[in-house]
């Protein structure tokens, strides 16, 4: 068995080591290439007059999550920018252009490998949360000094750490922070609602603004939980994907959509069901929640714009909100489904890898609808299982137990509990019983479509965790004369079951320690997959968007 580790381990690195350096001989235009130019559009044909330009107004407020992103990410990243767009060379124009993909000078997709020479290598774990120099060490060693409400600032969503004048750390909050772009973001939304007639919308932009100044994002959490309007708009500070020192710091970002009424209905359904799927989670009673918030709503939208962070590099499909574990422990948390941007990665994306990808036999069980489901299903189990645990008899949360780690454990068990969610519903009778082959299939040609963001990223890495978590328990074939994969049905539920199990209890048990050691043995690069992957190099990674409503 050693032997065989060791090989396994060695052909490990060694794919790496041509993955890295495929990477690094690709010249700017390729890179950029990978990124398939695609017209996102949205219907506004039935948008009242106010409205209309209400949604002109949000599109205004988006672009100011742009500029507070930029400043988020790296504090040279703005003075980079401002130098990349007055550089009018071949190459100074390619490089502009990759940053604005990936809002940044590092490739999201690359390991967050640097493109532009001159800026930090790596990227700063701690982007400009938290001062460049500040060690792990240093941030512990203060934070245990603090009175308790500060220890909350201080591994909260909403406040940087600085020095002051003799170098020491302190909570500086983001309304303090950024508020020469929050004050004219929060002007935009307050205009916007006074545009609108639609009562919720103007009670969830007054208290969005409000929040901009105040640092206090609850009331208006809970006002975008109860939205019922044809515009579905998503701005403020959310994702903690950027802090990879501890993910307690959320980036800005904006979605601003279109409700798709028909679609919403087909989905609401699955709301009813949440409660019965977490009584029955694969994991010890105890670590189930008994009562999950009041409401769990899902949205189906048509996106009109993005800004900040869901703007950079690879573009959300769906998105499950809010964060805040008080307003999901009160609330529950909505599911929104970006349906135009689903349809443009499964049509640019997803089939010509599928072709490569998997074996002839089972090609014909992949389509569309199994992809958007799961995709609402991962959303859907964000909000299921363990989120606030005791942990030596002290209140916490796992996202706090899990610090760096926590991101990409929370995706892997999204991704595979979404497909225990669906098996379920299937098992009950209802989804007919069709939907189950496809389902899987697409999953699996999906999990190409993942890693092949990175597997130094959240998704990416999660979805390698499951891939080698699930051929180790034979869920996957791999036929080495066709160099494709397929799923061995017979296999398959028990071990989804199982990883299932596995992930949500070390949550639940708030053991970084175990996690640690499962993502160290199973989110690595597969030598077979990397067969496949590099056999995908003319197929786009993701999509470019842009929107010509932001446009006009």
């Amino acid at each position: 068995m050693h032997h065989i580790k060791i090989v396994a381990l060695f052909f490990i690195l060694i794919s790496l080591t041509v993955s890295f350096a495929q990477q690094k001989n690709m010249t700017l235009k390729e890179k950029i290439k990978r990124f398939a130019p695609t017209e996102i559009k949205g219907d506004v044909s039935k948008l009242s007059a106010d409205d209309s330009k209400a949604l002109e107004k949000l599109i205004e407020a988006s672009k100011y999550m742009d500029s507070l992103y930029l400043r988020q990410v790296w504090s040279g990243n703005v003075d980079l920018l401002h130098k990349l767009q007055t550089d009018k060379s071949s190459k100074g124009k390619e490089q502009f252009h990759y940053f604005r993909i990936n809002m940044s000078p590092w490739s999201g997709i690359d390991h967050q490998e640097p493109f532009i020479e001159g800026v930090p290598n790596p990227r700063p774990p701690g982007a400009n949360f938290y001062p460049e120099d500040m060690t792990k060490e240093q941030f512990h060693n203060w934070v245990t000094k603090l009175s308790e409400v500060e220890q909350k600032k201080a591994t909260g969503f909403f406040y940087t750490m600085r020095r002051d004048d003799r170098g020491n750390l302190e909570n500086i909050p983001y309304s303090d922070e950024y508020r020469d772009l929050l004050e004219p973001a929060a002007e935009l939304l307050k205009e916007a609602a006074a545009l609108t007639d639609n009562p919720s919308l103007k009670n969830f932009l007054t208290k969005r603004a409000d929040a901009f100044l105040s640092n206090d994002y609850y009331a208006s959490d809970v006002a975008w939980m109860d939205l019922d309007s044809p515009i579905e708009p998503t701005i403020g500070p959310y994702e903690v994907y950027m802090d990879d020192l501890f993910n307690y710091k959320a980036a800005f970002e904006a979605f601003i959509t279109l409700r798709n009424d028909i679609e919403t209905k087909k989905l609401e359904k699955f709301s009813s069901y949440l409660q019965e799927i977490e009584n029955n989670l694969p994991i010890d009673p105890k670590y189930r929640n008994p009562k999950l918030g009041e409401s769990s709503p899902i949205r189906v939208v048509d996106l009109v714009v993005t800004g900040g962070e869901s703007r950079a590099g690879v573009q959300t499909a769906a998105f499950n909100l809010p964060n805040d574990e008080k307003v999901t422990a009160e609330k529950g948390s909505k599911r929104v489904m970006l349906k135009n941007v689903q349809e443009a990665k499964f049509k640019k994306v997803l089939m010509p890898i599928s072709k490569i990808a998997i074996d002839k036999s089972q090609q014909s069980l992949i389509s569309f609808e199994p992809f958007f489901t799961h995709i609402l299903a991962h959303e859907l189990m964000h909000g299921l299982g363990p989120h606030n645990i005791t942990m030596d008899g002290k209140q916490t949360t796992v996202r706090q137990a899990m610090k760096d780690l926590s991101s990409a454990f929370e995706e892997a068990k999204a991704d595979i509990s979404g497909l225990f969610l669906l098996q379920y519903l299937i098992d009950k009778g209802n989804i007919e019983k069709q939907f189950e082959k496809q389902m899987y299939v697409t999953y699996l040609a999906s999990s190409f479509r993942s890693i092949r963001f990175g597997i130094k990223e959240a998704h990416g890495k999660g979805m390698a965790l499951q891939f080698n978590y699930l051929m180790d328990e034979g869920a996957f074939n791999y036929n080495e004369n066709t160099n494709k994969f397929s799923v061995n049905f017979e296999k398959i539920k028990d071990a989804m079951k199982k990883l299932t199990s596995e992930i949500m209890t070390i949550q639940a048990e708030g053991s970084y320690d175990k996690a640690k050691t499962m993502l160290d043995k199973y989110a690595v690069m597969n030598p077979m997959m990397q067969k496949v992957l590099d056999k995908l190099t003319d197929i786009p990674v993701d999509i470019a968007p842009h929107y010509p409503l932001a446009e006009k």
